[in-house]
Formats: C-alpha cells, structure tokens, sequence
C-alpha cells in the first residue's frame, strides 16, 4: 500500500489535487488514531524523501525513508532542511530535503506537524487545546448531516466506537470514551451518563444522557441519591421518565414525600437510605445509626407518609416516589 501511494503522488502535479490527497490521508491517521511511526511514515512516502521527527524533551527520535522503511538517524538533521516545528517545546518535523519547499511539501509539512503534535499530546500526558463547544454541539445534533458530524469527530479527535455523551448540570455538553483524561464527570454537580456506541450514535447518547441527568440527585439531605446517574443502568425508568413533563401534576406519593421531607431534616436521608440498601440493617449501617434508632425514625416516616415501608410493596413505592420527585425537580430542557 505504501508503494502504491508512492506511485500515485509521484504522477500528480504540485497543484490542488495533490493537496486533496495529502489532507485525505493525514485526516485517515487522525480517525484510526495512528502513532509517531505511521504519521513520519506518511510525511516520508508523500514527500518521497525520509521524514523525521525529534522530540528532545521526551527523548523522540523517529526517521522513515521514502520508501516506508524505518531507519533511525546517524546525525543531526541538517538545518538546510524543510521542517516545521511543532509547537511544543523543541519539537520538530523534519523532510530531508533542501528548500525551498514547492506548495505539496508545504502541505505535508503542515498536516504532518498538526497530526504529530496531537498525537504527542495524547500519548504524552499533555494538556491539549480547548474543545470547540461549536464542535461538540454538531456532533450531538441528530439533524446534522452524518459526514459533517463525522468530520467534527475528526477534529475532536475522537475514536470512531466506544464514546458516549455525558450532560453537567449548568455545564456544557460533554463526550468521553476510554481514554478521556477526565472520567469523572461533573467535578461534584450532577451528571448524566448516555450509553456508549459509535461516533454516529451519539446524538441518541445525548438524548439518553438528559434523561439520566434528570435522576440525578445533589447528594444532600433534601435530595438525597447519587450525583451521577448511568443511562444504561435506568431500564424501565427511562419509560418512567418520558411521562413526567413540565406540566404533569405530581402523584400523591411524591407530595407525600415532600410533606414527610419538611418534617425533619432526616427524614429524606433516612428513606433514601431504607429504599436504596439491601436490608434495615444496611441501611442502618449507611447512616451510622443503631437498629433500634432506625426503627423509631421509621415508625414516625411512615406515619407521615401514609403507608409501610418495611415491605416490599412499599419500598418499591417509595423508590418510584423518589424517582417521580427528582423527575418533577428537574424537568426536560
């Protein structure tokens, strides 16, 4: 493959459609991820001469010949050669041949470069550049054309399955996959997680998301639960969640729970904790309090809300009431 492309270049002219077939395939190394090697490896066969890539500080030191065939270097680069820095501390992209540089050259200089400091980035452990919000927002619009939402991918540089979206509450959208520096989304606030899939799936985990986000609770005594809420763990509840809308009268069991939760500042904590454990015990033990204490907190919630907690009927009513109330606090956008 790689003397095919050779042969191909060598028969273009130094004009547009050699530009477009540089871009083509710079932008295919971005989509599969492709390392140091491939991307000076690429450089190298469109350049027809080696191509080499130094970077001091993390001791880099990569060289292709023009035929593909790595071989490392014996000596310096020449200064007379075409380079191009890039952009992170000594880092630089050399083509082993003198200028000055006719449009083609240039063009592969250029894309080389930007791969390469992307990849140095991502494998690296550096800080990568800001992501366009503009971007992000292409790629969850289902009504986006697909090439143009995959193209955005490209740009974020993201891997073409295994990503899914997560909403913040008050932040941005977000999309992550396996290997997001930051995988703990929301840094505290509440959070959604959609089901992960391919690139082009993303807009219907955004959807997902947003409704995960919804059952996501702040975490304190008045809404108590967990602050990040996994839309592939919801099941039923997702259904649940579609019939709640910002006109839709709360069940009595949810103002049952709202007048129960004004009663004491316990209250809510304590049924939360009754619901979502295994048992009384465990539910004791999450709250650091004696069995028989949770039994007297238990007799006076029950009292206000109406009916049995201790049973399994009543706990499942008790958990659907606590997913109706967030639901009601936190309606579609």
């Amino acid at each position: 493959m790689v003397r095919e492309l050779a042969g191909r270049l060598a028969a273009l002219d130094p004009d547009a459609s050699a530009a477009v077939q540089v871009i083509a395939y710079f932008d295919r190394l971005v989509e599969a991820r492709a390392g140091l090697e491939a991307i000076v490896r690429g450089a190298a066969v469109l350049a027809g001469c080696p191509a080499r890539l130094v970077d001091p500080g993390h001791r880099v030191d990569v060289r292709v010949l023009g035929d593909g065939r790595r071989k490392d270097a014996a000596s310096p680069p020449d200064p007379g050669w075409l380079h191009a820095p890039l952009g992170l501390e000594n880092a630089v992209l050399w083509l082993e041949r003198p200028g000055p540089a006719g449009p083609v050259h240039l063009m592969i200089l250029e894309r080389a470069a930007g791969v390469a400091r992307d990849a140095l980035e991502r494998t690296r452990g550096r800080a990568a550049s800001a992501v366009d919000p503009a971007l992000v927002e292409l790629l969850l619009d289902p009504a986006a054309p697909e090439a143009d939402r995959l193209h955005a991918a490209r740009r974020l540089r993201l891997p073409g399955t295994g990503v899914w979206a997560v909403a913040v509450a008050g932040g941005p959208p977000v999309i992550e996959h396996p290997g997001s520096r930051a995988r703990t989304p929301g840094l505290g606030r509440r959070a959604g997680v959609g089901p992960a899939g391919r690139v082009a799936d993303l807009p219907a985990s955004w959807v997902a998301a947003k409704t995960a986000l919804r059952l996501a609770a702040e975490g304190d005594e008045q809404d108590p639960g967990p602050r990040v809420v996994r839309a592939d763990e919801l099941g039923g509840l997702l259904v649940l969640a579609a019939a709640v809308g910002p006109d839709t009268e709360p069940a009595p069991d949810v103002r049952a729970l709202d007048h129960a939760g004004g009663a004491a500042p316990w209250i809510l904590s304590t049924l939360y904790a009754v619901a979502s454990e295994p048992s009384l015990r465990t539910a004791a033990a999450a709250l650091t309090l004696h069995h028989s204490t949770l039994q007297d907190r238990l007799t006076r919630a029950e009292h206000l809300l109406g009916w049995n907690i201790r049973q399994p009927q009543g706990r499942l009513r008790l958990q659907l009431a606590f997913a109706l109330r967030r639901l009601h606090r936190h309606p579609p956008d």
